[in-house]
């Protein structure tokens, strides 16, 4: 599952990278919290979409992994886009998050390098193919 918001940029860039790394290998899932990202991760490749706190929350649970950005466990980050439904809905699954560490929050991480996203997008896609051991 690949959650995103606002214009879906994020979302479509990893789905893009997904999609010329494993081709159709994946079932990859576009959940937007709105319908411009959701449209946007589709376009990218994604098998299945669905916009909205709902979809994502029944979703969330059912998947193996979730990738997006940080915000994506922030209710009322992306200007209020993630509700606190999404964001609970996120957090609680028993599922990998891998979480990109590029957000509009207030909130700063420390131990992490700024690093532009086709990087982050390359560790998503090493975490995947299971070369980093620590997850």
């Amino acid at each position: 599952m690949v959650m995103d918001g606002q214009g879906g940029g994020i979302g479509r860039a990893i789905i893009k990278r997904l999609r010329d790394a494993f081709g159709d290998e994946l079932e990859i899932l576009a959940l937007g919290t709105n319908s411009v990202a959701t449209s946007q991760m589709m376009k990218a490749g994604a098998n299945r979409g669905a916009t909205g706190a709902n979809a994502i929350a029944r979703t969330a649970p059912e998947v193996d992994i979730i990738i997006g950005p940080l915000a994506i466990t922030m209710a009322n980050a992306m200007m209020g886009e993630v509700t606190a439904q999404m964001a609970e809905a996120i957090s609680s699954s028993k599922a990998l998050k891998i979480l990109i560490p590029l957000n509009q929050e207030r909130v700063k991480i420390t131990g992490v390098s700024a690093e532009p996203l086709p990087h982050l997008i390359d560790q998503i896609l090493e975490i995947i193919k299971g070369g980093e051991k620590d997850v």
